[in-house]
This record gives C-alpha cells, sequence and structure tokens, in this order.
C-alpha cells in the first residue's frame, strides 16, 4: 500500500525538472507557511506507516479472536459445536421411523393392522479433552420413553478403548447394526437370543490397522433380548467378541469380507414373582414363545443358573452384493417346582441383498452416489433383499417348562423387501414375511405370520 501511495504521488507531482524550469520562469519565493515536496512526502510516508500498522493489529486482532471462538456446521451428518482448540466437541444427531404393518390371513389371532412409531432417537454425542467421549441415546418409540444408550469412552489408543454406561454388550452382530442401517425393518430371529442393551465396563479396540477388532466387558446380565436399567442379582455376565476382517487394507473383493465370534456367559437367578425368563416375538412383534408362569413356585419356569451364549457370525459386501450370516445358541438352566433342566435353544438367518443401482451396500448401509433429484434426473439407489432365518426351542422344554398348547416349539421365516435410498438421510422400505411355526395352538400348529411392512426413516 505503501508503495502504491507514493507511486500516485509522484505521477501526480510535477518531475524535478518541470519544478526548476517552473522556478526559472517565475522566480518568486513560496509563501514561508507552504511546505517543501520532501516535507509532503514524509508526512504521507508517515501517514501510510500509520495505515499499515492499524492493517496488522486489526490482523493480529482477528487471529486471537479466532483462536477462542468456536465452530458450528450443519450438514447430512447432523449437527455440531466444536472449540476452537479442538478439545470439545459436541454432535446432535438422530433418526425417526414410522411403520406400517398390515397382518394378512390373521383368523386364529387377529393382529391390528396399524402405523406405529418404531424408533424417535435424538442422539447427543460428544468429546471432551480430545480423547474422552460420551453417547446418549433415549428413545420415545412406540409411546414409550427409553433410555437406550448412556456411556463414556477413553480412546487412550486405536488398539485399547474403555468403555463404561449402557451400551450393546457385544455378541449379536444384527444387534450390534444401528436400528438406522437394517436390511429389513425387523431384525431376524437370531437377535431373539442376544441381549440388547445393559451396563457395564468394556474394553475394546481395533488391531492391526483393523484387520482385528475385539471387545470384552463385564455386564449386570440381562435376559435374551433383554434392556434393563437396574440388576436383580449379584452375579454377573462376562461378554467377548473377536472379529477380523483380513482383507480391509486391500482393493479386491474381499475387501468387505468379515467374520468372527461372540459369547457370553453367567450365573443368573430367578423367582417365581420374577423369573428372569424371556419371551420371544415374531418378526411382526407378536409373541410366540413364553415360559410357564402364573405366579405360583409349582407352575412358574425361572432362572436357576448359568446361561451362556455363543455365535459364529459374518458378513460380505462385494460389488453390488451383501450377504449377513448368523448363528446364535443360548444355553439357560431353569426350574420349574423341583423338575430342573439345562435348555438349549438355537437360532440362524441368512439375509442377502442386491444393489440395483445407485449405490454398493455395506454393513452400514447403502449411502447412494447420487441424490434423489428429479430435476437432475437422478434417482437415489434401489436395493432388494431376501432373508431366511429360523428359531428352534429344546425340546425339553415342553410340557414341563412351556406349554406347546400356547407356545410355539419353533418359527421359521422368509422374507423379500425392496429398499429405496433417496439420499444418506432419507429411505424408504418395503417388506413381506411370512413365518410359519410348530406348536403353539391347542389344536396344533399356530396359524402363518403374513405380514407386510413399510417404513419411512430419516436419519442424521
Amino acid at each position: 500500500m505503501r508503495t502504491t501511495m507514493v507511486v500516485l504521488c509522484c505521477l501526480v507531482l510535477p518531475p524535478p525538472a518541470a519544478r526548476a524550469q517552473e522556478t526559472n520562469q517565475q522566480p518568486a519565493a513560496p509563501p514561508a507557511d507552504e511546505k517543501s515536496v520532501d516535507e509532503k512526502l514524509e508526512e504521507l510516508d508517515q501517514k501510510i506507516r500509520i495505515l499499515d500498522r492499524q492493517i496488522e493489529l486489526d490482523k493480529e486482532a482477528a487471529a486471537e479472536k479466532a483462536k477462542t471462538a468456536g465452530q458450528a456446521n450443519a450438514g447430512k451428518d447432523g449437527f455440531s459445536l466444536k472449540s476452537a482448540d479442538g478439545n470439545f466437541l459436541l454432535r446432535v444427531r438422530g433418526y425417526v421411523q414410522l411403520d406400517g404393518r398390515f397382518f394378512l390371513d390373521d383368523e386364529q389371532k387377529p393382529a391390528i393392522d396399524t402405523f406405529t412409531l418404531r424408533r424417535v432417537r435424538p442422539i447427543f454425542e460428544g468429546t471432551v479433552y480430545k480423547i474422552f467421549d460420551f453417547r446418549i441415546m433415549p428413545d420415545f418409540g412406540g409411546g414409550q420413553t427409553v433410555l437406550q444408550d448412556a456411556y463414556m469412552e477413553a480412546r487412550l489408543s486405536p488398539a485399547f478403548k474403555v468403555r463404561a454406561g449402557k451400551f450393546k454388550p457385544p455378541v449379536g452382530l444384527e444387534r450390534l447394526q444401528s436400528g438406522a442401517d437394517l436390511l429389513f425393518v425387523e431384525r431376524g430371529l437370531p437377535t431373539n437370543l442376544v441381549p440388547n442393551r445393559d451396563l457395564g465396563i468394556q474394553l475394546g479396540g481395533d488391531l492391526a490397522g483393523g484387520i482385528a477388532t475385539y471387545a470384552v466387558g463385564v455386564f449386570n446380565g440381562v435376559l435374551d433380548g433383554g434392556n434393563a436399567d437396574a440388576d436383580t442379582n449379584d452375579d454377573k455376565d462376562l461378554a467377548a467378541r473377536v472379529f477380523l476382517q483380513p482383507f480391509i487394507k486391500g482393493t479386491g473383493a474381499l475387501k468387505n469380507l468379515g467374520f468372527g465370534i461372540a459369547a457370553s456367559t453367567g450365573d443368573q437367578k430367578g423367582t417365581p414373582t420374577a423369573p428372569n425368563l424371556p419371551s420371544y416375538r415374531t418378526p411382526g412383534q407378536q409373541t410366540f414363545f413364553s415360559y410357564r408362569s402364573d405366579g405360583t413356585a409349582p407352575n412358574t419356569t425361572v432362572a436357576d443358573g448359568e446361561r451362556g451364549r455363543l455365535s459364529p457370525q459374518g458378513y460380505l459386501y462385494t460389488g453390488p452384493f451383501g450377504l449377513l450370516v448368523e448363528y446364535v445358541i443360548s444355553r439357560q438352566d431353569v426350574r420349574r417346582g423341583t423338575a430342573a433342566d439345562r435348555l438349549e435353544h438355537k437360532a440362524w438367518q441368512v439375509a442377502a441383498s442386491w444393489v440395483l443401482a445407485g449405490g454398493e451396500p455395506s454393513y452400514r448401509s447403502v449411502n447412494p452416489k447420487k441424490i434423489f433429484d428429479p430435476s437432475a434426473h437422478t434417482w437415489g439407489a434401489f436395493e432388494i433383499a431376501a432373508r431366511y432365518h429360523k428359531q428352534e426351542l429344546d425340546k425339553d422344554t415342553f410340557p414341563t417348562f412351556a406349554n406347546l398348547a400356547s407356545s410355539a416349539s419353533s418359527a421359521e421365516a422368509w422374507a423379500v423387501g425392496f429398499n429405496w435410498y433417496l439420499n444418506k438421510n432419507l429411505r424408504l422400505l418395503f417388506d413381506y414375511e411370512d413365518t410359519r411355526f410348530e406348536g403353539g395352538a391347542a389344536t396344533g400348529d399356530r396359524e402363518d405370520e403374513k405380514i407386510f411392512f413399510s417404513r419411512f426413516q430419516i436419519a442424521f
């Protein structure tokens, strides 16, 4: 700026030769109070120096302000506030699911066709001093308020993280998926046999750059499918999982191949008024199995010792194709009056998908390559899916510990689905599922559950 001003002055003021010529032509002396050219230049230079310094001061003030000012962001991944030094971060996310359930041929056990808010989950996540994370996720779906997640985690290194609070124990593969990333509207039958949420402390992390992931924790212990905020036993459950992705660092067709094994074990006791045993539901969320229970000791089956689970699991996502497989064994010591036994229930599923256009599948759903925008003639991503799954109850469960006339000994289901991903945040799901049962009715087998599902979901 100073150079520019000096050049302008030089252009405006006459050159020295011209001034000398003018002096020869007009020898009259200038007034005594008129400043010389050198004095004017000096004065102008001084003003330019002052302006330069003011600009430097303004820049220094702006830089200092930037050091203490936070950052606010909004986008497809939610909303966030971040401190200038990066030590503190708050993210606000969430998802809402409006489901439709329409039962077909439900003559023996009529079920209500309905729309329901399956999940309404605001999510608050954050970081304190760079390495300490937290997550709080309530759920207002179904007209109830349930605290799903509330935990803190110290990321001491990629290979060593400590989590404490309420969260998903590391057992079921499909259970560990977010409810916003599911391939079908409802999870498969193997999820009936694994814990939902529990309170505890867990160690975990990634090894060799994510080739191996491990988790091991101590939890209060919940029944199959359980979600509890309190404990009723002194004994605790131990849960562990190892999952391998041997080709995750490569670029070939097996890059997104993953497989592992998970297990849990513990001792749990029940009473006639609190049996501490589960009931199991169909994909349509109808109860198809429950233990005998009338509140009296002779006629109520209760938990009576060891409960253990084992689950080999895996997935493969390559090109437009996706595959998820899972097998779960749940063993439970039970007692009714003087009769006692160890029951072993089993469930498994195979779920496959194919993205017709617009994206690629993954364990974390499909992220469309181009969003739905009719003006640009782009329509998002389209996916078809199929699933076969089955749950079998131990044959020794009947008739002592459960009544075959009201509880089925097995449920076997197949499903097909169509998913439309308009963008990363919006998706529509349409499923048809047919479940067949053995037992569960006074005259033989419970009638098939035939149901059409729909889901409208926004997640951010």
